[in-house]
Order: structure tokens, then C-alpha cells, then sequence
């Protein structure tokens, strides 16, 4: 059934019957109007644009020195033997590279003693001992930079390694137990 047949005012303006159930646009500018919509809605990216600028990094890169170190332990020690008991350990010296450092190791915590007198402690009872810079434990190893520490190393990559050499002098006759010391280890830089 054909509803604008028999109700002319049933078509809307601007409308027009094309056949039956049919309903087409009248050219106007409505149709114009219409094909343009298309155009405002589409992909942006024919209209995108860039802009672009710098920015500065930088980081300050300070001086500084970490150490660690392995203990000295003598073991046993016989008071009655004729021949020195020695020991080695390890400083192990990381600074940032290029740095000039030096190590100093101090007279320790038992009371009395200097960087040339060390001494182990057992309560009272003392047992002397010497930290040296070399193997053949004739150079003293104290805490005096440009005196009496080793001379001065440049730091590089990896850590540095130090070897402390202990001695206790032979026929000490101390009574038997554990005797102990702390030195402490100084980086100067």
C-alpha cells in the first residue's frame, strides 16, 4: 500500500516519492551539506604536525674511596718456638678512577701500643705483633701518609689490592688463649 497515494500531507518536505515505499533527497544544499561531513570527521593525520626542542643532561661524578678487608688470623702460635709465625691478608682499595690514594693501618685498640708496637690482647697479657708493607716484613706499616704507608696509587679499574704482612716475633711466653687486636684501615684521598 502506497501511504502517500492516498495522504498527500504525509510527505515530508523536501521529500519526493520514487516508487513505492521509496523515499529520495531532494537536491538542495542539504545533500551538499551531507557528502561534507565525511570530510570534517575523517583521520586527522593529513593535519598533524610536529614540534621539537632539546634538553640537557648531565651528572657530576664525585671522588670517593670504599675499602674492604679480609682478617689477619695468625693461628696458633707456639711461645716456645725460635721461629717468628707469620700471616698475610688483603686490603682491597676501590676509589673513583684517576684518584690518588694512599692506606694507613693505625696502632690498634690494646692500650700502650703505637704503629711500630702493636700488641694482641688476652685481658692483661700482651703478645706483640708488627704490620709490615712487605713480604720480607722489614717496612713498617703505619698510618702516616708519605711516612709510613705505602706510596700512593692511582686508581683504576677494578678494586686495588693491598697485602698487609703480620709477624709475631718467635719466643714470646705468654700464657695460653686467644689474643686480639683491632686496627683500623684509612683511606686518604
Amino acid at each position: 500500500m502506497d501511504i502517500f497515494k492516498h495522504s498527500p500531507a504525509l510527505t515530508p518536505k523536501g521529500l519526493t516519492r520514487t516508487g513505492p515505499f521509496r523515499i529520495g533527497l531532494v537536491r538542495t544544499g542539504l545533500a551538499f551539506a551531507v557528502m561534507l561531513v565525511p570530510t570534517f570527521l575523517g583521520a586527522p593525520s593529513a593535519m598533524a604536525a610536529t614540534a621539537t626542542g632539546t634538553m640537557g643532561v648531565s651528572a657530576t661524578v664525585q671522588t670517593a674511596c670504599s675499602l674492604s678487608t679480609i682478617d689477619l688470623a695468625f693461628g696458633n702460635y707456639d711461645p716456645t718456638s725460635a721461629t717468628a709465625t707469620d700471616a698475610s691478608s688483603t686490603i682491597n682499595v676501590t676509589c673513583t678512577s684517576g684518584t690518588s690514594f694512599t692506606v694507613g693501618v693505625n696502632a690498634g685498640t690494646t692500650s700502650g701500643t703505637t704503629v711500630s708496637t702493636r700488641k694482641l690482647a688476652n685481658g692483661a697479657n700482651r703478645l706483640a705483633y708488627g704490620l709490615y708493607q712487605d713480604a720480607a716484613r722489614t717496612t713498617n706499616w703505619g698510618n702516616t701518609p708519605g711516612l709510613d704507608t705505602p706510596a700512593a696509587i692511582v686508581a683504576a679499574s677494578p678494586a686495588s689490592s693491598l697485602t698487609a704482612y703480620g709477624r709475631l716475633p718467635a719466643s714470646q711466653n705468654v700464657p695460653a688463649g686467644t689474643y686480639t687486636d683491632t686496627v683500623t684501615v684509612t683511606v686518604n684521598y
